[in-house]
């Protein structure tokens, strides 16, 4: 099971967030710590995540053996990183780590932040937060989640958001080719929809996210 723990400097440079929203949603947030730094800067966030069921020192468990993982798998795999952002993989590693250990944490602390759930189906009321964030699921697993669950969970992220959607990345796990059908579920989606570039890129071509808001 690799659970990734990513710090909020990763979500603000993947996301391009210059100043936070009263509420925020994100989902699927994994072993993040970007709702507890988000609550500490006076936006009320939610995390959403199926692993959130498990108990939690498996939880635990899992989510450091995943920081040694991607150490692993990165090495394997050298050639198809950019290390600009990070500067090094060892720096990328103890920002995962001291963000595994925040998320901890704040779990521990603060429970009712986090939610055991997933797309396409979440437990919340329509419009409940301003802004709604999706890291490394949508698309980025389009080999096994095909357009029309694509479809169904933007739209679901559309219902419980007010104002912005925003995912990244935008390209395959693994490969990084561009996702064929992203044009295809963008049109069947009652929004407006906007590809930008970030100053992010771990993934070599994995620079863009997708920004989506509803009409009218």
């Amino acid at each position: 099971m690799l659970i990734t723990a990513r710090s909020y400097a990763e979500y603000a440079a993947m996301f391009d967030l210059d100043e936070l929203p009263a509420r925020i949603l994100d989902c699927c947030a994994g072993g993040s710590s970007f709702a507890a730094e988000a609550n500490r800067a006076g936006a009320e966030t939610v995390a959403v995540d199926p692993v959130y069921s498990l108990p939690e020192d498996e939880l635990a468990d899992a989510l450091r053996q995943a920081v040694r993982d991607t150490h692993r798998i990165n090495a394997d795999h050298a050639g198809e990183f950019v290390w600009t952002w990070y500067g090094s993989p060892a720096e990328r590693d103890e920002m995962r780590a001291e963000a595994a250990e925040a998320f901890l944490a704040d779990k521990r602390r603060r429970p009712e932040r986090y939610v055991a759930a997933a797309l396409p189906d979440l437990p919340f009321e329509s419009g409940r937060f301003d802004l709604a964030l999706c890291s490394h699921l949508l698309f980025t697993w389009a080999g096994q989640f095909g357009p029309t669950w694509h479809v169904e969970a933007l739209r679901e992220l559309l219902r419980v958001c007010a104002g912005e959607v925003r995912v990244f990345p935008l390209v395959l796990q693994g490969t990084g080719r561009p996702v064929e059908f992203l044009p295809e579920v963008l049109e069947q989606l009652d929004a407006r929809s906007e590809v930008r570039e970030v100053n992010y890129e771990l993934q070599r071509g994995a620079n863009q996210m997708l920004v989506l808001s509803k009409r009218g």
